[in-house]
C-alpha cells in the first residue's frame, strides 16, 4: 500500500516542472490527484501519465489568483475523488528585472500569483478541512530568494518572503484542527528556471529530487510536524529558521553610541547561506 492509499491531492502549477514531478510520485503513492495549471494541454498530458501508470488524476484549467478560482480548484476535488486531504502551492511566475526598472505591473502580477494565489486557493482547502474535521496537509512555496535574497527579483523576493509570513501564521491556526502546514522552498531546474543557472545544475537539479521532500512532507513518515521550512535542491535538504542573537537591554538611558559598542552581542556573524552546494 503507498504512503497516500485513499487520499486527494490538489497540486497547482501541476502541468510541468515541479508541479508535474509532485504529481506523479504523489499518485504513484496513491493519492488521487487534481492537476491544476493554466495550460490546458500540460493539464491534461500529466492527468494522461498519471492515469496510464494506473493512478487517479483529474484536471482543472483554473488561474489561481481569485478566491473564486479557489473555489472551483476545490469544487473538482470534491466532485471527482469526494474530498481532499493535501493542498501544494506550487503555481509561480517569474518577472526579472532590476528594481530600478521594475515596471509596476511586473511587481503586481508576481505577488498576484504566488501571494494572492496561495491565499486564494487555500482558503476554501483550509475552511473545508476545519468544517469537516479533516485532518490535512498544505504546502506552501517560498524561495531562497525571499529568505536570503536575489538580485533583480525584488518582485519575486517580496511574494516569497510572503509566503512564508502567510505560512507561519496559517500554521498556527491549524493547530487547533489537525492541519499541517509547511514551507518548501525548491530548487530545481525548470522551465522558469532556464537561463539562470550553470549548465552543471541544470543536468543535476532535476524536479524529481524534490519530489520526495513533498511526499515526506505530506505524508505520515513527518508525523505531526508543522510550521517548517525545508530548501530542497538538486544537492541537499536542509531546515531553514529565522535565529535571534543574544541581544543587550534596551534602558531608557539607551543611545545609539550604545548600540554600536555593543554591536557584537547585537549582531550575529555573518554567515552566508549556501544554496548551491
Amino acid at each position: 500500500m503507498g504512503l497516500l492509499e485513499g487520499q486527494v491531492a490538489i497540486i497547482t502549477g501541476a502541468g510541468g516542472g515541479l508541479g508535474r514531478s509532485y504529481a506523479k510520485l504523489l499518485a504513484s503513492e496513491g493519492a488521487a490527484i487534481v492537476v491544476n495549471d493554466m495550460n490546458a494541454a500540460a493539464a491534461l498530458q500529466v492527468v494522461a501519465e498519471i492515469s496510464a501508470s494506473g493512478g487517479r488524476a483529474v484536471a482543472c484549467v483554473m488561474d489561481v489568483a481569485s478566491v473564486a478560482c479557489g473555489e472551483a480548484i476545490l469544487q473538482t476535488a470534491l466532485q471527482a475523488f469526494g474530498g481532499v486531504d493535501i493542498l501544494v502551492n506550487n503555481a509561480g511566475i517569474l518577472r526579472d528585472k532590476s528594481f530600478a526598472n521594475l515596471p509596476e505591473a511586473q511587481w503586481d502580477d508576481v505577488l498576484r500569483v504566488h501571494l494572492k494565489g496561495s491565499f486564494c486557493v487555500t482558503q476554501p482547502v483550509f475552511r473545508w478541512l476545519k468544517d469537516n474535521k479533516r485532518p490535512g496537509v498544505i504546502v506552501n512555496t517560498s524561495s531562497s530568494s525571499g529568505l536570503g535574497g536575489s538580485f533583480g527579483q525584488t518582485n519575486y523576493g517580496a511574494a516569497k518572503a510572503g509566503i512564508w509570513g502567510f505560512s507561519n501564521c496559517l500554521a498556527l491556526e491549524g493547530l487547533k484542527y489537525g492541519i499541517r502546514v509547511w514551507t518548501l522552498c525548491p530548487a530545481a531546474a525548470t522551465p522558469m528556471t532556464q537561463g539562470l543557472m550553470t549548465p552543471e545544475m541544470q543536468a543535476n537539479w532535476s524536479p524529481d529530487r524534490v519530489a520526495p521532500v513533498v511526499l515526506y512532507m505530506v505524508s505520515r513518515l513527518s508525523g505531526d510536524k508543522t510550521n517548517k521550512t525545508l530548501f530542497a535542491s538538486g544537492s541537499k535538504v536542509m531546515e531553514l529558521k529565522m535565529v535571534a542573537s543574544s541581544g543587550v537591554p534596551n534602558g531608557a538611558a539607551f543611545t545609539a553610541h550604545d548600540l554600536a559598542a555593543a554591536a557584537d552581542r547585537v549582531f550575529l556573524p555573518e554567515q552566508a547561506l549556501d544554496f548551491n552546494g
